[in-house]
């Protein structure tokens, strides 16, 4: 999982410096669990993924006219 440093960790991670704050790091799962709950990390939002239409929804949307509200 990829998180993203809130906090300078001092030391290495698999003989790497660990991140500065506000970069990323590819972390396995139990890890990035640590990281989230004591604080040192948030999580990162991946992009959302590209919706397709739906071309029967598509079609029926269009066709319902939209309500009117009466004139008063």
């Amino acid at each position: 999982m990829k998180v993203t440093m809130i906090v300078k960790l001092s030391g290495t991670r698999d003989g790497k410096d660990w991140p500065n704050v506000g970069e990323e790091i590819d972390v396995p799962d139990d890890e990035a669990v640590q990281l989230l709950g004591t604080g040192l990390a948030r999580a990162v939002k991946s992009a959302p993924e590209k919706a397709t239409a739906d071309p029967v929804v598509e079609t029926a949307a269009k066709a319902a006219p939209a309500a009117r509200k009466p004139k008063r």
